[in-house]
């Protein structure tokens, strides 16, 4: 279905010139404070995690591709460690979760194809040996990656975060619960609740009851989309009227400049222009703003963990700079560097389980369990 573009009343208003120029300034103001969305406001990194010790003469190069979300996070870590590794090279590819599954299965990067072949503007290697997802693999996803290179990947979560309802910043929505999402922008509303269609139906009052609500969302290569249908709307489908965007901060613009829109989106994404709204897991429950401790807690019904997924050299072990970046981002300094890139840092459990895992994995023993398989070194972790 081709979605028509909803342009708000006010830019109809102002002759075109001006109109255009009030935008690209709106825009660009905009895409400046989404680059800078990396001030955290003071959080805290669990003081149990262990410094990162620096191995001399470190070299080599590594490529990630995956996550739109994660793309800023990943580029704050990669170039903190290329800091601390002068002769090390990382790229790291934003084209969406979903998207860079099948070239992390292959083990190729589509990314950039025509440099790679020249040999300019690569930055990493010719592989992904990293795949980035703001979702779980599924099964049949992690089979497919098996199928080609004989294990199955390593899954290490590398940072906590929200998916995040967003408004303009205006629009004087209170809260929601996790039905009346559903029912907006769900086409199957699994959660039993009506269909919502204007801002009246959930309360809003004054001249925006009467309005209908637009609805902003991620395209079918993210991550995020897919979490969002799986947890927020139980599996169903997104409304035929949802306008997809090809990133997040795209989607928080365009939500920005429309008074009637609502879309979903990593919580990082934050500007002045938009707030994020409360959101209840049931009726008659207290809704809440996505933060670490609610996310940690559960209270807030749309925290996820992020990932990356690994390959593992024909041995069954890490390479070098692989290696001795995922000891990077489970240090101190690398969840400091999550916190200050605008994520929530891992607790000192999760990095202690990630550690154990990347322990393993010199002996090529670490890898996803298949399922239904019995994992007696997962259960003495306590992950059952």
């Amino acid at each position: 279905m081709t979605q028509t573009r909803h342009v708000p009343a006010y830019w109809r208003l102002i002759p075109g010139v001006v109109a255009s120029a009030c935008l690209a300034t709106f825009v660009s103001t905009a895409a400046a404070e989404l680059a800078g969305h990396n001030q955290t406001g003071g959080v805290t990194v669990d003081s149990t995690i262990e410094p990162y010790v620096s191995q001399n003469g470190l070299s080599g190069k590594l490529s990630i591709a995956g996550s739109d979300t994660m793309r800023p996070l990943l580029t704050k870590l990669a170039a903190q460690f290329m800091v601390l590794h002068p002769s090390t090279q990382i790229a790291v590819e934003g084209v969406g979760s979903g998207a860079a599954v099948r070239e992390f299965q292959l083990g190729i990067s589509y990314q950039r194809r025509g440099d790679k072949v020249r040999g300019r503007g690569t930055g990493g290697s010719n592989t992904v040996e990293l795949l980035a997802s703001s979702r779980r693999l599924t099964e049949d996803e992690i089979q497919g990656f098996e199928s080609n290179h004989g294990h199955r990947p390593l899954e290490v979560p590398v940072a906590m975060d929200a998916v995040a309802i967003y408004v303009q910043k205006d629009n004087p929505v209170q809260q929601l619960t996790m039905q009346q999402v559903d029912a907006i922008f769900g086409k199957d509303r699994k959660r039993g609740h009506a269909p919502v269609t204007h801002w009246g139906q959930i309360g809003v009052p004054g001249s925006l009851a009467s309005e209908p609500i637009h609805l902003f969302g991620r395209d079918k290569r993210s991550g995020t989309r897919d979490f969002f249908k799986h947890v927020a709307l139980k599996d169903g489908e997104l409304n035929d009227t949802l306008i997809e965007q090809p990133g997040s901060a795209s989607e928080i613009i365009a939500i920005a400049q429309d008074p009637q829109a609502i879309g979903y989106a990593g919580e990082g994404f934050q500007i002045s222009a938009v707030r994020t709204v409360p959101i209840a897991p049931d009726s008659g429950q207290p809704a809440v703003l996505p933060s670490r401790e609610a996310v940690i807690s559960g209270a807030y019904p749309l925290g996820r963990e992020l990932y990356l997924y690994v390959k593992k050299n024909p041995t069954g072990e890490l390479d070098g700079v692989l290696r001795e970046f995922l000891s990077f981002v489970n240090s101190r300094q690398g969840q400091e560097t999550v916190a200050r890139a605008g994520y929530y840092p891992l607790t000192g459990t999760q990095i202690a389980r990630n550690r154990q895992e990347l322990k393993l994995a010199k002996t090529g023993l670490a890898g996803i369990p298949a399922a239904g398989e019995t994992d007696l070194r997962l259960a003495e972790q306590g992950r059952r």
